[in-house]
């Protein structure tokens, strides 16, 4: 949903080496395109990104495919021209798009095309030409890419564009799947996966959709050297010569060869400021990483660059190389009433990525002997990078009192501020307030620890201000949501889904309930006592304005008296200046604020909704930690009988817990069950219930205190229950606590490299997420974050790994086996979580294949994008190709303690 359009196009013809001793690459001017063809958004991460068609087999160009959108049912390839000045515009005039769209909505404009062209690379002149070139590959708004020889010798390798047009994103570096000629010109095939969406091109109002594409393509010789990639470099502001957070980040990529960075100096001298480097940095041959470094200060810092040298080694050919980087800083002056400014600040997300947010002071000190005032967390809608822009902070009304904190969410678009943008939003909160607290001069606008937050959001951070709010409401004290949709699936909803007409009614339910965490509607029951100002242009032509008065209309219909307000400005559009900036917006605000130090008023009775225990926080004090049956919504809803008797009612809920201070409990009904007075546990900060029964209940202090009270049996707590449920989906994986491990479990197998790369690529594209990629299982007990396990599920290694499964996954004659199933067919990828090996709050994925063609498929529906439909568990088949999520064999959400959850499971 971006705020502003973007032009793309593609370039006829580019040479990154253009001289006549070097490789040169050209590409025609006109394309093959095949299409339109109906899907929903997301739903190319399960079909063949070639779909209709077989790229492995000879194409026949005058073939006709069915496809619904055109008269009579069946297109044919057509041709398409570049313009002069470089544009590649897709759009099919003949299809009756006005028709489609007067039944189906925004749903209908969703479609996919198949791009066909040829590339020519030609060998230098007069030169050693031994050494086989790669290509440097951008793709900008197209879904996937492959390249093939003339022959189409081999399976299609597909790499993901860069489909949200992020700046900043590094080309793609792809190995020919044949080396070319040294004497002649070599001609490869050039497949793109075209996916029109209206959140990336926009409602094209009266005219045909028209997808607008970039490809560039340059060559390179990959020699055993590394370079330097400044766009990807990271660095805070000084605030009167002290650094604004304690984080640089530097852009190093390999251009061949393992290299490990070992150490970095500070090569500009100055008392008192010292960098360090965070860990060593492994770097696989034509990967690009972002190398954490450490800024230790005692002294103020005056210049305007910081010089660093870096020393990486490359124990394969024994040798070492120093580069030098000067970094530009910027300086900015002590504060004053009439000196503010936006502060670039940095610091390490999950440990060990260096990562930058914005920040605006209050405009005034903290008042003393009061608490400081909470700051307004502000996120920004989707396609804003708060990196290169200030558009976005400057659109805020300023405050006497309280920060106003703009985080990342990772990239522009990131995960709509859920999973891992949501954790950067608090993540930032929090390096906030330690900055703060490191450095006197500072604490007149310091923040206390563990803060509140009022939110605040635009477009798809409005949708994201819903979210936090209600998955987090304990943390938030009001909420002022604008221009915000409901949810992905009410803004496109999925009619048109390709998937709907194949699969199975119960498999498509489990892989939809991966979608439920995003629902915003379905979590309203946790803000009916929080103050909400929801507001929305009458005319808005992005987000319709009914997303706004739904939300409000569930949220009253969960409380009539929910402190709720909604604006609709009319015949304001998607954007406006005043969507924040004015009198209503300040006045809810300051009353927020004045009020952060009172504790909220709460109803009489009120309900907390879960869905994945592990993504959500308190309400009242009241936290779900665990589901009878993961994969459904829990709700635990809190009735108030008197001053100190409560009656708890619970849905689906195994384990949940109450904070004792927040709460002066005499007795208590859980289920219409009396449990016990509970005066003895208010010396403890939590008070945690476990389901012992059907409806009946045991009371116990946390288990860290290493005493259990029993209330209805005399048994101890099952210690091998977790504290809350591992996931819900594979997306979840995304939330690592530190850098990734990608482990290619063979050594030799160069596909399974190739896909750990462009994942590690595309990690760093979509979230600006760091991963280590790792050959053989020997440096598994290093990783502390998320491990993703790369194999065939023939690998020795792989059955020695599950010969004692955690998971209903284990290895049989070399052979995956699922409860009865055995899974050895051609064609299959296999995704499934499993416990971390050494981190209880970190996760395991495994993506096995039984040969190329699964091993990507697999790689797909790797959790890159949200909306993508993969619970805990997938098994995915040749089927998939045609028919979507229809030839999925299996999918589940695990139960309890990794186990097979047969409400939540599909095998076919």
């Amino acid at each position: 949903m971006r705020l502003f359009a973007i032009t793309v196009a593609a370039m006829n013809s580019q040479s990154f080496l253009s001289g006549p001793h070097t490789w040169r690459v050209e590409l025609p001017k006109f394309w093959d395109v095949l299409g339109p063809f109906p899907i929903h958004a997301r739903e190319q991460q399960f079909l063949s990104p070639a779909f209709p068609i077989n790229i492995s087999e000879p194409i026949d160009f005058a073939r006709p495919w069915p496809s619904a959108y055109a008269d009579n049912g069946a297109v044919r390839w057509t041709k398409t021209q570049a313009s002069p000045e470089g544009d590649l515009k897709v759009s099919f005039p003949n299809i009756r798009w006005s028709d489609l769209r007067a039944t189906e909505g925004w749903a209908a404009l969703q479609h996919h095309a198949v791009l066909h062209t040829n590339l020519t690379l030609y060998p230098p002149r007069g030169t050693d030409s031994s050494i086989a070139p790669r290509l440097l590959v951008q793709l900008i708004q197209g879904s996937y890419i492959a390249i093939l020889d003339s022959e189409l010798s081999s399976p299609p390798e597909w790499h993901a564009g860069n489909v949200y047009a992020t700046d900043r994103t590094l080309p793609r570096a792809i190995e020919l799947p044949t080396p070319p000629s040294a004497i002649s010109p070599t001609t490869y095939h050039i497949f793109v996966s075209g996916d029109y969406e209206i959140r990336l091109f926009g409602d094209p109002k009266r005219s045909a959709p028209t997808q607008s594409i970039k490809l560039t393509i340059d060559v390179e010789a990959p020699t055993h050297s590394i370079t330097l990639e400044s766009t990807q470099n990271v660095i805070c502001d000084f605030l009167d010569g002290y650094a604004f957070g304690d984080a640089i980040g530097l852009g190093v990529r390999s251009v061949a060869g393992w290299w490990t960075v070992t150490d970095v100096v500070l090569t500009t001298a100055s008392r008192g400021f010292v960098v360090e480097l965070l860990r060593p940095t492994v770097i696989a041959p034509s990967q690009t990483r972002i190398v954490p470094v450490r800024i230790i200060q005692t002294a103020q810092y005056s210049q305007s660059t910081i010089g660093l040298t870096l020393t990486l080694t490359s124990e394969q050919r024994n040798q070492r190389s120093d580069v030098s980087v000067e970094l530009p800083i910027k300086q900015l002056p002590r504060w004053s009433l009439n000196n503010l400014s936006v502060i670039s600040v940095s610091y390490f997300y999950a440990q060990e990525m260096p990562t930058v947010f914005s920040a605006f002071p209050p405009l005034l000190e903290n008042l003393e002997h009061q608490e400081p005032q909470p700051p307004i967390l502000c996120l920004h809608g989707a396609g804003v990078d708060i990196t290169s822009q200030t558009f976005w902070i400057d659109s805020l009304p300023r405050q006497q009192h309280s920060w106003l904190i703009t985080p990342s969410g990772r990239t522009p678009w990131g995960l709509d501020w859920h999973g891992a943008s949501a954790k950067e939003a608090w993540g930032s909160v929090d390096a906030l307030v330690a900055i703060l607290d490191a450095t006197p001069s500072w604490h007149p606008r310091k923040l206390a620890a563990g803060t509140p937050v009022v939110l605040m959001g635009h477009s798809n951070g409005g949708q994201g201000s819903w979210y936090l709010a209600s998955r987090f409401p304990d943390r938030v004290l009001g909420v002022v949501p604008a221009a915000a949709y409901i949810k992905s699936q009410a803004y496109i909803p999925l009619l048109m889904s390709r998937s709907a007409h194949f699969i199975d009614p119960t498999a498509r339910a489990i892989l939809e309930s991966s979608l439920t965490p995003d629902d915003n509607d379905l979590f309203m029951s946790n803000i009916v006592d929080m103050k909400v100002l929801a507001i929305h242009g009458g005319n808005d032509d992005n987000v319709p304005v009914w997303h706004s008065r739904e939300l409000v209309s569930v949220l009253q219909t969960w409380n009539a008296e929910a402190n709720v307000t909604f604006r609709e400005d009319a015949r304001q559009l998607h954007w406006y200046p005043s969507v924040l900036k004015n009198d209503q917006v300040q006045t809810f605000l300051d009353t927020v604020l004045q009020l952060s130090s009172t504790r909220r008023p709460r109803s009489k009775s009120f309900t907390l909704t879960v869905a994945i225990p592990a993504e959500s926080g308190s309400l009242h004090g009241w936290k779900i930690e665990r589901l009878t049956v993961p994969g459904r919504l829990g709700r635990l809803t809190v009735h108030t009988l008197s001053d100190n008797q409560l009656h708890v009612v619970t849905s689906n809920v195994d384990r949940f817990s109450v904070l004792g201070e927040m709460w002066d409990i005499e007795s208590l009904y859980i289920d219409k069950s009396f449990v016990e007075s509970l005066s003895r546990y208010r010396e403890s900060c939590v008070i945690t219930f476990e389901r012992d029964g059907q409806r009946l209940w045991k009371a116990c202090r946390p288990p860290f205190l290493s005493v259990v009270v029993l209330l209805t049996m005399k048994q101890r707590v099952d210690s091998t229950k977790t504290s809350t449920q591992a996931s819900g989906r594979i997306q979840s994986f995304l939330s690592t606590m530190a850098s990734f491990c990608l482990v290619v479990l063979d050594k030799t197998n160069n596909r399974d490299m190739s896909l750990a790369l462009r994942i590690a690529h595309d990690l760093n594209a979509y979230h600006r997420l760091d991963a280590e990629i790792i050959l053989g299982y020997e440096s598994l007990k290093d990783c502390a974050g998320n491990i993703l396990i790369i194999a065939s599920i023939v690998s020795p290694v792989l059955a020695k790994m599950l010969e004692n499964p955690q998971t209903p996954f284990r290895v049989e004659n070399d052979r995956v086996v699922v409860k009865d199933l055995v899974l050895e067919e051609a064609g299959l990828g296999i995704l499934f979580l499993h416990p971390h090996p050494r981190n209880a709050e970190g996760q395991l994925l495994f993506l096995l294949s039984t040969d190329t063609s699964g091993l990507e498929r697999a790689g797909r529906l790797f959790p890159i994008r949200t909306g993508v439909a993969v619970p805990d568990w997938v098994i995915t088949s040749s089927g998939t190709d045609t028919r979507g999520a229809g030839g999925v064999l299996g999918a589940g959400v695990y139960g309890n303690d990794w186990s097979l959850n047969e409400a939540m499971s599909w095998l076919y």
